[in-house]
């Protein structure tokens, strides 16, 4: 495990992983559940970010007020899950060090080959969270997750059938269903906290447009605004499904709608004038945008309104 200059470590296998813990070599390469409780593991085992090449899910019995969601704290001190997928860039100088798994499972992708399950895992947002984005679980959440870790756990331990791969599948699919239905109930009891980020979110989109960033960076992007709230993409999506029902892509586009009305209906500017000003390369591709959303072409709207 080789680190380049300012580059994070790459863990290509559970094998390397294990290393990389002061683990022995795992039982079976491609699936590995390594209980805490047994063998410690602090997540400053490895220096800095790394980049993993296999599924990660931790469940941590304890959060440090050093860790956020979002932009707020932990709302529940029970211990949360937290959920990183291959390729993606982990590791953080504000992860407290003294903190370790209870119980942390992983899953090589060429475990799930021949199932189903090698395409459903990647369609789990949450994988594609950023690490401080956890999963954080209620008293009865955890006793739920801690008996699946159990099953796995047993499962693994136990002698290898014809069966045991298959089971240990329905085991991690089952894992990953209770984990999805936390998830949304997570956007439901924390809905006080996203409005907050949903107003925080309007008066970026509002001051891009009053500062004129869209004439020097173009349309805004569901990264960019992402970025600038302290979110993953795909955290920022998921949360205006919970509140408005709709991914943050289509946000952006009613929010170009708006100001584009605006625009038409107070200013002498030409459609693509109005255009280059919302960020459009293309007047083009603002006209057809315009007409899929509101079934008028904007100089048709211009022509209504007055």
């Amino acid at each position: 495990m080789k680190k380049e200059e300012n580059s994070p470590y790459k863990i290509e296998s559970l094998t390397d992983a294990h290393r990389a813990f002061g683990l022995p070599t795992p039982k079976h390469p491609l699936v590995s559940l390594i209980n805490g409780a047994h063998t410690p593991v602090a997540m400053n085992a490895i220096p800095g970010s790394h980049v993993l090449g296999f599924y990660k899910i931790s469940y941590k019995p304890k959060l440090s007020g050093r860790l956020k969601y979002g932009q707020s704290y932990y709302d529940f001190d029970e211990g949360g899950l937290l959920f990183a997928a291959p390729g993606q860039v982990i590791g953080s100088s504000e992860n407290d060090g003294t903190i370790c798994s209870q119980y942390t499972l992983l899953i090589h992708p060429d475990f799930f080959l021949g199932y189903p399950q090698a395409k459903t895992i990647k369609q789990y947002g949450f994988f594609s969270y950023s690490t401080h984005e956890t999963l954080h679980l209620s008293e009865d959440e955890k006793e739920t997750i801690i008996e699946i870790f159990k099953m796995i756990e047993k499962e693994l331990n136990s002698r290898i059938d014809d069966f045991s791969q298959a089971v240990v599948i329905s085991q991690i699919e089952l894992l990953m269903n209770y984990a999805n239905r936390f998830h949304k109930r997570q956007f439901i009891t924390r809905k006080a906290v996203n409005h907050n980020l949903l107003q925080n979110l309007e008066d970026v989109l509002d001051q891009y447009f009053t500062n004129e960033t869209s004439l020097s960076q173009g349309l805004p992007t569901v990264s960019y605004l992402a970025e600038y709230l302290n979110l993953s993409p795909s955290y920022l999506s998921d949360m205006l499904r919970s509140l408005i029902g709709q991914n943050a892509q289509h946000y952006i586009h009613d929010k170009l709608i708006e100001k584009a009305k605006e625009k038409l209906s107070t200013t002498n500017l030409s459609v693509s004038e109005v255009a280059y000003a919302l960020g459009f390369e293309h007047s083009q591709s603002f006209s057809k945008l315009f007409k899929t959303k509101t079934n008028l072409s904007p100089l048709e709207f211009r022509r209504s309104f007055n």
